[in-house]
């Protein structure tokens, strides 16, 4: 028999899930014996991501735009001073944030949102349309969610992708990655990188590297709450240069400004914790990380 007991708030019945009813009423019987609390009765949703995604789109008077079916377009990201100044800067920075805070169930998003971050300093009117135009997918889709599955499978597996001097006003790279733990995805991230890189390969061997610091922290993880890990670690590129990089041993004079990333990738495929592999890129995951895809 297994009881989940989450945090007690304002003196009412904190959330029960229990494997069996006797178990669940005997808790709270014990419980209502010893402290003044009181049974709100069955849960009528869990977490409330979809109601909050409701609420953010009624917040931004949008509760009945017509939805889009992806978050951004396949064209170039915006640039930082490409249009003229929003009227109302809190607006787009307050719906900002509530976007970001729906990352965390909604990985489809996170490209989208990291570009709708980066200019909450100074937004203009091409970031509020991706703004609205990402609202807009929220609204035909926000009856999706992140599924986890239980399962005995402990393989780790990471999807790497980088789009390279993707950005307009610094021509730095955007990597981002996919992490799962048997057949759930676990863990996923959207981000620019902070140096300008001087090739693709350096810029995709840079997204090697955060995926695999990633996965060293999972690993570790697992291993603390006593999840015996048996394989290595397989991170996926569509990038050949990348993938020859971790295995190829010999750096030579056009990878020195990246050879922190190289020895610390390639001592994890030393060890044998990691592998570094080619995958198509029809079937490169985190390819929505990095950057607009089409709907085919």
């Amino acid at each position: 028999m297994s009881l989940f007991l989450s945090y007690v708030v304002d003196q009412t019945l904190p959330f029960f899930s229990s494997s069996t009813t006797p178990l669940l009423k005997a808790i709270v019987t014990k419980l209502q014996n010893a402290l003044a609390i009181k049974d709100l009765g069955p849960v009528h949703y869990f977490l409330g991501i979809q109601k909050y995604a409701e609420e953010l789109l009624e917040r931004a008077n949008m509760s009945k735009c017509k939805p889009v079916s992806t978050p951004i377009d396949t064209s170039g990201k915006p640039a930082a001073d490409d249009s003229p100044p929003v009227s109302d800067p809190m607006e787009y920075r307050s719906l900002a944030g509530g976007l970001q805070y729906l990352t965390m169930t909604r990985p489809d998003i996170a490209h989208a949102v990291q570009q709708i971050c980066l200019h909450m300093h100074d937004p203009r009117h091409s970031h509020l349309a991706l703004l609205k135009r990402t609202l807009r997918y929220v609204r035909g889709t926000s009856h999706l969610g992140l599924h986890l599955y239980s399962s005995s499978d402990t393989d780790i597996r990471a999807y790497s992708d980088a789009d390279w001097a993707g950005c307009p006003d610094t021509r730095r790279s955007t990597s981002g990655f996919c992490v799962y733990l048997g057949d759930s995805l676990v863990s996923w991230s959207s981000k620019r990188q902070p140096t300008v890189s001087r090739s693709s390969a350096e810029a995709e061997y840079r997204g090697v590297a955060n995926a695999v610091a990633e996965c060293v922290w999972l690993r570790q993880l697992l291993l603390e709450l006593g999840c015996t890990i048996n394989k290595a670690t397989i991170v996926y590129r569509d990038n050949v240069s990348a993938v020859y990089m971790a295995a190829n041993p010999v750096h030579h004079k056009r990878t020195k400004h990246i050879e922190l990333d190289i020895h610390f990738v390639r001592e994890r495929v030393a060890l044998g914790e990691f592998r570094v592999l080619h995958v198509p890129t029809d079937q490169q995951f985190a390819d929505v990380m990095t950057k607009g895809l089409p709907t085919k």
